[in-house]
């Protein structure tokens, strides 16, 4: 009698378990099928290809829905503990990078409709070749990423996750490519943001499947990768419109070099160009801000995931998007050293004032943050 009910738990368990797997597999499915729809509508510029991923995405949100489901009544049926208990952790984490990655080929696909619109079109043989490596990198690292997964392969996994930097490496070339280009007038202001938003978007892919990779290894091995090390914390600097002294200050930030700590900065809007004084006068302390470029709150990616937003000027405080709720909200009052002065040597002093001012601010920031991370690590 025990030996039939120990029987009739392992089949029930089974049944449950390649329930999920085939879920989770279906909705991997409908994810490749939109980043390569996503890829293949920037290259063709075909926005039927680009609604028809946006009109989908429903079908992944509905997946996600019914995974929740089945991953509850398994934990109230099953009970699970050990191995088992690592599966549904891990699975419930699989779940929620497969629906951020359908929303980035959602986003790309909207992106697109957009530039579509532009007139007159755009030369898309100055940046296409760009965008297919970047979209061929990282589907190719979630086709292997699923395949892991079915197969319950850590090692692969681990494999994968190495190719995540070089995507990295190619969008930042891709983002140098695209300003360039803009500076160039080889391509309009208003294509800027969207191709810069898409390069963004298939490079979040590719951080998705490290975290998918992540869950694997831990569902299999029970090794914990997730935190190990300091995770980074993302700091936004806000003015007026981004042109000079939220510049400096990501500027400032980035050459600190802190691999805990992501800058950047945005205005309440866009300004056509960063202050050229200020690229000469930031290289004077060995800051480049070359690749720099102005943009608005609401073209900052993930916004909702912004842990520190520090707004410039105590007038800006109240123009946080609602969306970056959970941000920490700081005002530095500083003056408007970056105002337009004809004598350049006037220009420079208030650089310099605004220098001191923004990295004395920033370091005590950097010191009270790296603080709290060690009195963190040491309670463990």
């Amino acid at each position: 009698m025990e030996i039939h009910t120990a029987s009739h738990f392992e089949e029930s368990l089974k049944r449950d378990t390649d329930k999920i797997y085939l879920t989770v597999s279906e909705m991997a499915k409908r994810d490749e099928s939109a980043i390569q729809s996503a890829l293949t509508a920037l290259i063709e510029f075909n926005p039927k290809i680009a609604y028809a991923v946006i009109l989908r995405d429903r079908f992944i949100d509905e997946l996600e829905t019914k995974l929740d489901r089945l991953c509850l009544e398994f934990f109230v049926r099953q009970q699970p503990v050990a191995g088992h208990l690592r599966f549904v952790f891990a699975i419930i984490k699989i779940v929620r990078d497969l629906e951020r990655i359908g929303d980035y080929a959602e986003n790309i696909s909207r992106q697109i409709i957009f530039l579509v619109s532009i007139d007159p079109p755009l030369d898309r043989t100055t940046y296409i070749d760009g965008f297919i490596e970047l979209g061929n990198l990282a589907t190719k690292m979630f086709q292997d990423a699923i395949d892991a997964f079915v197969q319950r392969d850590p090692k692969s996994a681990r494999e994968i996750m190495e190719i995540e930097n070089k995507a990295d490496v190619v969008r930042a070339i891709l983002n140098s490519k695209l300003t360039a280009l803009r500076q160039q007038e080889i391509i309009p202001l208003e294509a800027l943001t969207p191709l810069l938003t898409i390069a963004r978007r298939f490079e979040r892919i590719t951080d998705q499947v490290k975290n998918i990779c992540e869950e694997i290894i831990y569902m299999t091995t029970g090794e914990i990768l997730k935190h190990q090390g300091s995770k980074e914390l993302n700091i936004v600097f806000i003015d007026e419109d981004n042109s000079c002294y939220s510049q400096m200050a990501e500027g400032i930030g980035k050459s600190m070099k802190l691999p805990q700590i992501s800058f950047t900065s945005a205005g309440c809007t866009s300004a056509a160009a960063i202050n050229p004084r200020l690229r000469d006068f930031a290289a004077t302390k060995g800051i480049d801000i070359s690749k720099q470029h102005p943009k608005t709150i609401e073209q900052i990616p993930d916004i909702e995931h912004i842990e520190i937003m520090v707004t410039l000027a105590p007038e800006l405080k109240n123009i946080i998007p609602p969306t970056a709720t959970k941000a920490i909200k700081l005002t530095w009052s500083i003056r408007n050293y970056c105002q337009e002065q004809p004598d350049i040597i006037a220009q420079t002093a208030n650089f310099e004032k605004a220098y001191s001012y923004l990295y004395n601010q920033i370091n005590e920031l950097v010191q009270a943050i790296l603080g709290v991370n060690n009195d963190k690590q040491a309670k463990k």
